[in-house]
């Protein structure tokens, strides 16, 4: 197998694992979210604050991964 072959492969299967688990990441703050609105309804506005916040750093995260699988690509 050829290297570049090699780096498309790590590249590709880098890319899946990031947006897996970015997914992964961001559906679990949302159940979390979900159910501590429906436990504390009065602190509804604080919850989605703090969800839109941590759902914006895991995006990041995972856009700064999809970043680093490119640019193993194209090396």
């Amino acid at each position: 197998m050829e290297p570049t072959a090699l780096a498309y492969l790590g590249a590709g299967i880098g890319a899946g694992l990031v947006a897996l688990g970015a997914g992964l990441g961001i559906g679990r703050l949302a159940a979390s979210a979900m159910e501590g609105s429906a436990r504390q309804p009065e602190a509804v506005g604080d919850i989605r604050t703090s969800m839109i916040i941590a759902a914006a750093l895991i995006e990041g995260v995972a856009l700064f991964g999809l970043v680093i699988c490119i640019l193993l690509a194209i090396k």
